[in-house]
């Protein structure tokens, strides 16, 4: 393939590299769940979210990596090609922190609404099944989409729909689902995600970003592992203060002091390893002809 696997994925969106990661994890997990002749679950056990508290306390990780463990194919499925959709939209309108902060902020709710529901309401008590799937997040989107520009119009198979009418069919499908018991702990995940996808989008009408304090944290999380280039090894080139005239001599002196000032100035920025190889050898020169 031209360019690497690497090259290639680099080039797609923020929307299409989380559904590689999903679709990749899904196959990983599912092959090492056969190799090993276990259920999948006892492989994903460490990434799910368990419905009771304490045991969330003990891996406090599942509340976000819970939405790249799917239940079966068909579940994998429907989540992405609903992703792939609500993002084309979204990324029309925002760029990918936006879109980042509004999945993974309706991910960490969704996640907080499935705990709450399963250590509060006694009608939840009896069910013993954790929260797996990307769900929330996708659901935050959708929402986020159809609240910002309600009046937009969608083809669905043979018809035009506006956004509002489709994200409000979702809710309404949750809500009616939940005392119907079928998958009710990731119907009540489902309306975390919503709610946080409704209040961002109105937070974004009014000109500001909900998600601008969790921005700051992923930066500073990355910031952690990002490498420090290494220091320049020391060179000395004076710089010289005498004004030249304007041709002569003395003004090609000026260019080649000024053009030596401002790979210093580069190098005190950002280290000598960010000096094209032109640069090293003109440096280089200068140091000897001083």
């Amino acid at each position: 393939m031209q360019g690497g696997l690497k090259y290639q994925f680099s080039r797609l969106s923020i929307a299409e590299k989380l559904i590689v990661i999903n679709v990749a994890v899904f196959i990983v997990f599912r092959l090492v769940a056969f190799l090993l002749a276990l259920p999948p679950w006892q492989v994903e056990g460490w990434l799910e979210l368990p419905r009771d508290f304490f045991d969330f306390l003990t891996q406090p990780w599942s509340i976000v990596t819970y939405s790249f463990l799917h239940g079966g194919l068909w579940h994998l499925f429907f989540n992405m090609l609903l992703l792939f959709y609500t993002a084309r939209i979204f990324l029309n309108l925002f760029g990918p922190r936006r879109f980042i902060n509004v999945y993974f902020l309706g991910v960490i709710l969704g996640g907080a609404f499935f705990l709450a529901s399963y250590n509060i309401f006694p009608a939840f008590h009896q069910s013993q099944s954790p929260l797996v799937g990307a769900s929330a997040g996708v659901m935050a989107v959708l929402i986020f989409i159809c609240t910002y520009m309600p009046m937009q119009e969608v083809r669905v198979f043979f018809f035009n729909i506006k956004l509002w009418y489709i994200g409000a069919f979702f809710v309404l499908l949750d809500l009616i689902m939940i005392p119907a018991g079928d998958n009710a702990g990731g119907r009540i995940a489902h309306l975390g995600g919503a709610l946080l996808g409704y209040l961002y989008a109105r937070r974004s009408l009014q000109g500001g970003d909900l998600g601008a304090g969790f921005s700051k944290m992923l930066d500073a999380i990355g910031g952690l592992f990002e490498r420090k280039p290494r220091k320049a090894p020391m060179k000395t080139v004076y710089r010289k203060k005498k004004e030249p005239a304007a041709s002569g001599p003395d003004y090609d002196k000026a260019a080649h002091q000024r053009k030596i000032d401002t790979i210093l100035d580069k190098i005190s920025k950002s280290g000598y390893d960010s000096l094209s190889q032109a640069e090293k050898d003109f440096l280089f020169k200068a140091g000897k002809e001083d």
